[in-house]
């Protein structure tokens, strides 16, 4: 894919809140891609958002392959996986949501597609491309000499007098906050504390977990999950410990302009062919993460 008169066409995969409260708007808007058209599992809401933004809706999702250079994804994780091996066969190169998958083996079929086709890869992590929090990991990174590290990460979706679109999410209500918001929490920790070594897990109230990781800097970290919080003490915090003091995560900003700085990175990996360091090889390895903890917690 390379940049010309012609922008490199995006389309978009997914219809839902995510899709159209942050994905549409931000392929709508991006100076540097053509929205190229909407597919989604319900026609007509496809329909209906390809409307609000002046694009084409498709019924057929290879279709929408074959009239795009990319596709971005908003899909549940184990609806997405095999669609963004299709993808990638058609050779769209991926913007992909997180969890990549909830099974590493499907983690695993993305990754194989993807090097397969030689396209390019990017897992939507917001705080790696949050405008306030993308420095900061990078600047605590090049820091080092971490102790370690709490992160903690409470939403309400399932508590009294919540109201979350996101809380009608079939495999949220399935796979709870571990695989839905721990993904944000160690797309932080491990550019930081480097690869996970070791993990222990426990269950709390509703679908709160808590994790304790090694890291291979030998640093730990605890991680505290849950979407079943009280309303009143919801809040994301990732809060570091070591020789240069403490360092808290910054305020990171919206959800639109977070995913336009992630379409970037997708567009400049493809005309550079460098992997990006939050690509499908790194969704890959939140997810054998992700597994392990779940594991973990049946044990």
């Amino acid at each position: 894919m390379t940049e010309s008169s012609t922008r490199p066409r995006i389309g978009l995969l997914g219809t839902g809140p995510w899709a159209a409260g942050t994905h549409a708007p931000a392929l709508a808007a991006h100076p540097r891609a053509g929205f190229a058209g909407v597919w989604g599992r319900r026609p007509e809401a496809a329909a209906a958002l390809a409307a609000a933004h002046g694009t084409t809706a498709y019924d057929d999702v290879d279709a929408l392959f074959a009239a795009c250079d990319a596709v971005a994804i908003a899909l549940p994780p184990d609806v997405q996986a095999p669609l963004a091996v299709r993808a990638a066969a058609a050779g769209c190169h991926l913007l992909l949501d997180k969890p990549l998958a909830t099974t590493v083996a499907g983690a695993r079929e993305v990754v194989a597609a993807v090097e397969k086709a030689g396209v390019s890869s990017v897992v939507f992590c917001t705080l790696r491309f949050a405008t306030g929090t993308t420095p900061w990991i990078d600047e605590q990174a090049a820091t080092g000499g971490w102790f370690t590290a709490h992160a903690r990460w409470l939403g309400a979706l399932y508590s009294p007098g919540a109201d979350s679109p996101y809380a009608a999410s079939p495999w949220r209500g399935e796979k709870g906050a571990l695989w839905d918001v721990g993904p944000h929490a160690l797309s932080v920790l491990l550019p930081v504390l480097g690869d996970v070594t070791s993990t222990t897990a426990t269950r709390g109230p509703g679908d709160t977990v808590h994790l304790v990781l090694r890291h291979t800097s030998q640093a730990s970290s605890t991680l505290t999950l849950s979407l079943s919080a009280p309303v009143g003490a919801v809040g994301a915090t990732v809060e570091l410990r070591g020789t240069a003091g403490v360092a808290e995560l910054p305020e990171w900003g919206d959800g639109v302009s977070s995913f336009a700085a992630a379409v970037d990175a997708l567009l400049d990996s493809a005309r550079d062919g460098e992997p990006h360091p939050c690509d499908a090889a790194f969704g890959l390895r939140l997810t054998e993460i992700l597994a392990e903890a779940e594991s973990r917690l049946r044990d």
